[in-house]
């Protein structure tokens, strides 16, 4: 299949999945963005009235105008200003608006070399969630929950989100997930479906492999009426931490073998694959990918964040001889990351999980607290903040945002960590069977992560259950210690209790 493909000025296009890139890179543009921008496009420069941009933009709803205003807003905002300096996108009192600048067509047949350039991201497409309620008024709070949904996924820069638009055409022509995941070209489908009893509605969403039709993920949500716009972040954020370990284990082995002919944006890819292994030498082999697409394009902020995450990484679970460079270097890279891309939570992120292994709780925090008012619901964000409290010795602070966290981000490989945070930070605020539910949930997760046996140990141990200790012991000491226990900052900074935890452990392992 063809698809065109529009450029101006330093961007390209795509109208079929709602995808725009500047210079060859994934901007988040958002659904109702991508679906103003195509529908100016289209005119070739001609008027377009406002009330064809409403309905492409709210098909069936009725909506102010002002809202129209807002998103025109934001969608110049984006673009930037013209070649020429002036606007893209022009007034025409009275009348609507239209596009000003020089668009060129472009087609992704065999020898453009659009494709190799056009999916740097896996992509995925929400579509129409399914009113099960009888009740065809409320079909449009079905649709809004759709919407909401795809606005939130486009926050997640490492994915493609296709428009409202183009997905929702897909599939009311085949009602095939298969046709609808080749057609839009992504990878991954959201569907789902919302029913009521009385006051309170029960919201059901799916998430399928294209390709193969099969569930990565499920969940549903029971609220009152009154809280359905609070909800779409937490599905959004939820489904992003559920399929981001798989689509980068498959896609990091579809990227192309190093030949000297590859993009920054590949390094980073194979440099991803490899980093969520969590072994020494994946780490160190991903550390090389990142430096490389970091010196192969220095504007890249995603090399410098996931350096930064690596080295941090090296130092928490005592794979480096020398943790002073690593953590300078990790350092540098955070800050350029923040210079190059200030908006992007990740970047602050980078800085707060290098901060803390080196010893800057103060930073962590700071860092911490700036990636979570860029993204609420950024579970990342919550996770560090949490372990930086932690390691300054805020258990009580702690335990809400590692809480917090664990629940959005409930499938990361390196859980190990974060679950060994929450369940220290639930001991040491006195709810020792807190700590322990927490690690029975965590041994689900990583029953081969020894650090999480032991802590289990110590907590029985607290609890008179000398027996139950000593198993959990024995079993720590029959486990690989392929990595530390990522604990090293909470022992520095808080010697107190990690003289009872020693006690505790020493007790269990007589």
């Amino acid at each position: 299949m063809n698809t065109q493909h529009l450029a101006f000025g330093h961007f390209e296009f795509i109208a079929e999945n709602g995808c725009l890139l500047r210079d060859d890179r994934p901007v988040a543009i958002g659904a109702r963005g991508a679906s103003l921008l195509a529908v100016l496009l289209a005119a070739q420069g001609g008027v377009v009235s406002k009330s064809a941009l409403m309905d492409a933009v709210w098909p069936g709803l009725a909506v102010e105008e002002s809202n129209l205003s807002v998103q025109i807003a934001a969608l110049r905002k984006l673009l930037g200003p013209a070649s020429d300096g002036g606007e893209w996108i022009v007034t025409v009192p009275r009348l609507g608006y239209r596009f000003s600048g020089r668009v060129e067509t472009a087609s992704d047949g065999a020898d453009s070399g659009w494709h190799a350039r056009a999916e740097p991201n896996p992509g995925i497409a929400v579509l129409p969630f399914e009113n099960l309620g009888g009740d065809t008024e409320k079909q449009y709070l079905a649709d809004g929950i759709a919407d909401d949904l795809i606005i939130a996924l486009t926050r997640f820069r490492w994915l493609r989100v296709a428009s409202r638009g183009a997905s929702f055409a897909r599939w009311n022509g085949s009602r095939d997930p298969r046709t609808v995941g080749v057609e839009l070209g992504v990878n991954f489908l959201v569907d789902g479906a919302i029913r009521y009893t009385g006051d309170r509605i029960r919201i059901s969403v799916h998430l399928a492999d294209a390709a193969r039709g099969a569930t990565v993920w499920s969940e549903h949500y029971d609220l009152q009426l009154a809280e359905i716009f609070a909800v779409q972040d937490a599905i959004a954020e939820r489904i992003a931490a559920a399929i981001e370990p798989e689509l980068l284990l498959r896609h990091g082995l579809a990227v192309a073998p190093h030949t000297g002919n590859i993009t920054a944006w590949d390094l980073v890819r194979q440099g991803t694959f490899n980093f969520h292994k969590v072994s020494q030498p994946t780490h160190l082999l991903a550390r090389r990918f990142f430096r490389e697409a970091a010196e192969l394009d220095p504007m890249l902020p995603e090399a410098q964040i996931w350096r930064a995450r690596v080295n941090a990484g090296l130092i928490a679970y005592g794979w480096t001889d020398d943790p002073a460079a690593d953590g300078q270097e990790g350092l540098t890279a955070a800050l350029r990351a923040i210079y190059l891309d200030a908006r992007n939570p990740y970047s602050h992120y980078a800085l707060a999980i290098v901060s803390a292994y080196t010893g800057r709780a103060d930073q962590a925090i700071l860092a911490a607290e700036r990636s979570i008012e860029l993204g609420s619901s950024f579970a990342l964000g919550h996770l560090v903040l949490g372990m930086a409290r932690l390691f300054s010795g805020d258990a009580a602070g702690a335990r809400k945002l590692l809480s917090r966290g664990l629940e959005l981000n409930p499938h990361d490989p390196q859980n190990g960590v974060w679950f060994s945070l929450l369940m220290l930070a639930r001991f040491f605020s006195d709810d020792v069977e807190g700590a322990l539910a927490v690690g029975h949930t965590a041994l689900k997760a990583r029953p081969d992560w020894p650090a999480l046996m032991r802590l289990q140990a110590c907590y029985h141990m607290a609890t008179g259950n000398i027996e139950q200790a000593r198993r959990f012991a024995a079993a720590a000491k029959g486990i690989p210690e392929s990595a530390g226990d990522a604990l090293g900052p909470f022992r520095d900074g808080n010697q107190q209790w990690a003289t009872r935890l020693s006690g505790l452990l020493q007790e269990a392992e007589r």
